[in-house]
């Protein structure tokens, strides 16, 4: 992650307020590891101290810096990520039936991926640009995208808004458990796809049938 100092990111936010906000977690957001979660808190902990800003507006930046920023992953994940696996897929053993597998299976349950990745560190960089990758329906990810950035950004900023710098340590060990439990759900996932992979394979082709670069 690009270092960014407690400090220096206190002179960003007492600077630039709000647009300070909305980049860093729009930036974090399009894949790029960057303290969107930590300028958060500072923000919030800073409008609860001092005043000087809204905490509703400071929800309403992280929000809209999430969003916008998903929405490039997406975007970018659709546009290049897509063709890079069709392209080198074969390198990490994915053929074109588990290419479609990845595609179904994100049609299937990537609102829940979108959903819950904006609470867990990794996944907030990634589920945005996975999402695209594996052909999610836009209007779908757009909701899942919406409401997880909204929870998160007013979960996040009123807890840190509420208990100051105590937020930071509480975000902080809340965040590893998410991670932990997001690891161990990931595990069981792929040790069930495994399981049934052969099952899951057939009810993708059944499901989106037809060549994959055809697939809206």
């Amino acid at each position: 992650m690009p270092h960014l100092s407690t400090e220096l990111l206190v002179h960003l936010i007492d600077g630039y307020g709000y647009w300070a906000v909305a980049l860093i977690v729009a930036v974090e957001s399009t894949g790029i590891p960057f303290p969107g979660e930590t300028v958060l808190v500072l923000s919030a902990s800073y409008a609860g101290r001092t005043h000087h800003l809204s905490i509703a507006w400071i929800i309403a930046a992280a929000a809209a810096g999430a969003i916008v920023g998903d929405n490039a992953g997406f975007m970018a994940g659709r546009a290049g990520g897509f063709r890079l696996m069709r392209r080198y897929g074969r390198v990490l053993r994915l053929d074109e039936r588990r290419l479609r597998l990845g595609i179904w299976l994100f049609r299937r349950y990537g609102g829940v991926v979108v959903f819950l990745g904006r609470f867990v560190a990794v996944l907030r960089a990634w589920a945005a640009i996975l999402a695209g990758t594996n052909r999610m329906p836009w209007p779908h990810f757009l909701v899942a995208n919406a409401a997880g950035g909204i929870v998160w950004a007013t979960a996040i900023g009123l807890g840190a808004y509420y208990s100051g710098e105590e937020a930071g340590r509480l975000t902080g060990a809340v965040g590893w458990v998410f991670l932990a439990v997001a690891v161990a759900g990931v595990v069981a996932a792929i040790a069930f796809v495994k399981k049934h992979e052969r099952r899951l394979e057939d009810e993708a082709e059944r499901a989106l049938p037809g060549p994959l670069d055809e697939l809206k």
